[in-house]
This record gives structure tokens, C-alpha cells and sequence, in this order.
């Protein structure tokens, strides 16, 4: 399906033709459980280990910390940190610890996906299907996913990783602005652009600025609110590239507003469920980006594994290009 070829007032139409289109569900067996992470093996993570050549590294990761972007929609919240022992409690010497030992300790509550973070299979649902036709319901109860949990991922997200900045190539000033679909001719324009292909066992990040915009103007509605993002179009792309993973610096990986009158995520709804495909979202990419284009190297070394987090469907993540 092509951008001009959506039906604005048809979304489960749509919905379901692409589901049915590009679905991998039984691809790798009915026992599932990493979708398109299976496309990521030992020759593709030794073809990404060979591009480290500088060894200068990047966080991916935006701050964990109450200046998040959150606002509390659905009860997201930004990271609530505190102390459990201090610098001060120790010079007082109220710790109760021998020959002048003291400590400081803190805990951190949050949503998982507050920040950087990847959505793992049981995050989304098709008319109550989760990844690979189980039932909804069989698989993510009020104990976790009880199947799918992220932390069967853990050892595996790392890889070949490839930068694609639609911001820098088809935007102004390195941003694309707020409800620009990025379609397929954009992800492949960007692609060779930048003298890089994409392909089976990629992790694929897609810059749009719209990170950048936020730290210059405040965060505002970056958090659900309209953003560039991938073009519900797309879904053919995504199942026919056989990527291992894709993220976005934006809030929900997919163009906000949606490109139907009346939806919400369509793309999520066939790209987890359906597709089986390892999304992140808020990712920083601005850093990287620059180091990319000022030495013309798209390709790097990427290790974004999830914190092993029994039955979550989703998990902070702090990722390191290694170039």
C-alpha cells in the first residue's frame, strides 16, 4: 500500500489488509517468542562488530529524570528518583556502620516506557491477537506476559545498526515538522543519501529532529502529541526489509496524527502483533548523527539490549553505537 493509496475513513480496512499482507506469524515456529529478532544472528552481529574502526561511542538514551517528557497519559509518569541513604546521613553518623564506613543507596520508580525504551511483543494487540495469533488474554495477564516477557530479548539486541536522518536529508535545518509521514521512497531516499542499504538482521534508527525541536522550544505536546513518524504505508517495508529493529527520536515511532480520520498507532497495531517487530521510541539520536555525517558512516556497532524484567512488555534501554 502506497501513502496516496489510504482510505482516510476506512482504518480497519486498512488495518487488516496489511495484517493479512504481511503477517509472520508461525515463521519460526507456533513456540515464538523473539519475532523479528530471529533475522538478527551470529553473522549479522559479526558484521556489525567489524565497523567499530575509532571506537568512539554514543548514548542513545534521553535522561531518566522528573524533566521527562510525560505527562501522565495513562498514568505515564516521568521517573520519580530518591534517596535511600546519603552523604549526609553518613557524616552525621547515624548509619550504624564501623571505622567511619558509610554509603548512599537510592531507588527509582517509574512506567517502563517513560523514556527511551523498546515496545516488546505483548505491548500491542490485533482484536485481542497478540504476536503470532495467541490470545490476548493468554498471554499478558495481571501476573506479566506471561509468554513473550522482553526479557526473553535480553541477549540479543545487539548488532548492525544504521542511522537514517530523514531530518537531514528530506527536512529543514536537520527537522521534519510535525505530521510529515515518512514513506518508503523517504526511508530508501535517506538510505542512498547516505551511501547505506538496509536489510535482513538490521537495527534500523530513523532521526526526524524532533528531539532537537523539543530541547529548543520545550518539550510541549512531544509526548502524544502531533510529530513526524513512519507513514502507516510503511508496513510492506518493515516486513519486506526483514529488519531485526527499528526506532525513532519521536514519542510513537508512526506520523502523529495518524493518516486516518478517526485511529490511533495503526502501524503499531500491525507491526508488533502482526509483523513481530522490535520497536523503540525516544531515542537520541542527535549526538550520533552528527558524528555520522561529519565522517559520512551510516553503519555502526549497536548494542540495545532490555533490562531482563520477567514478564514486561516493555523496558527502558540505554543504546551504544560504537563506530
Amino acid at each position: 500500500m502506497s501513502a496516496d493509496r489510504i482510505d482516510r475513513t476506512d482504518p480497519e480496512a486498512a488495518i487488516a489488509e496489511a495484517a493479512k499482507a504481511y503477517s509472520n506469524w508461525g515463521r519460526w515456529g507456533e513456540e515464538d517468542v523473539l519475532g523479528t529478532l530471529n533475522f538478527l544472528d551470529e553473522a549479522k552481529r559479526r558484521e556489525g562488530a567489524a565497523l567499530i574502526r575509532d571506537g568512539v561511542s554514543f548514548s542513545l538514551s534521553q535522561s531518566f529524570d522528573m524533566d521527562g517528557p510525560q505527562k501522565g497519559w495513562r498514568r505515564r509518569t516521568n521517573p520519580v528518583h530518591t534517596m535511600l541513604a546519603t552523604g549526609t546521613d553518613a557524616a552525621l553518623g547515624g548509619q550504624g556502620f564501623p571505622h567511619g564506613f558509610g554509603g548512599a543507596d537510592d531507588v527509582i520508580a517509574m512506567p517502563l516506557q517513560c523514556s527511551t525504551q523498546w515496545d516488546g511483543l505483548g505491548h500491542i494487540f490485533d482484536h485481542g491477537k497478540a504476536w503470532n495469533g495467541r490470545s490476548a488474554e493468554k498471554v499478558v495477564t495481571s501476573e506479566g506476559d506471561l509468554v513473550t516477557g522482553i526479557e526473553h530479548m535480553a541477549p540479543h539486541v545487539a548488532g548492525r545498526g544504521v542511522l537514517l536522518d530523514a531530518g537531514l536529508v528530506i527536512g529543514q535545518d536537520g527537522e521534519l515538522p510535525d505530521g510529515f509521514a515518512i514513506t518508503e521512497e523517504h526511508l530508501t531516499l535517506t538510505a542512498a543519501s547516505h551511501g547505506v542499504t538496509v536489510g535482513r538482521g538490521d537495527l534500523v534508527l530513523v532521526r526526524t529532529g524532533r528531539l532537537a525541536r523539543a530541547r529548543h522550544e520545550g518539550w510541549g505536546d512531544y509526548a502524544g502529541g502531533p510529530a513526524p513518524g513512519l507513514s502507516f504505508s510503511t508496513a510492506g517495508w518493515l516486513h519486506r526489509s526483514e529488519i531485526a529493529g527499528i526506532a525513532t527520536d519521536t514519542w510513537g515511532f508512526e506520523v502523529r496524527p495518524n493518516e486516518f480520520d478517526h485511529a490511533f498507532q495503526p502501524l503499531h497495531q500491525v507491526a508488533i502483533p502482526h509483523i513481530g517487530l522490535l520497536i523503540g521510541e525516544m531515542w537520541d539520536l542527535d549526538a550520533l548523527a552528527t558524528h555520522c555525517a561529519a565522517d559520512g558512516r551510516y553503519e555502526f556497532w549497536l548494542t540495545a539490549a532490555p533490562l531482563p524484567i520477567t514478564g514486561s512488555v516493555g523496558s527502558p534501554v540505554n543504546p551504544i553505537a560504537v563506530k
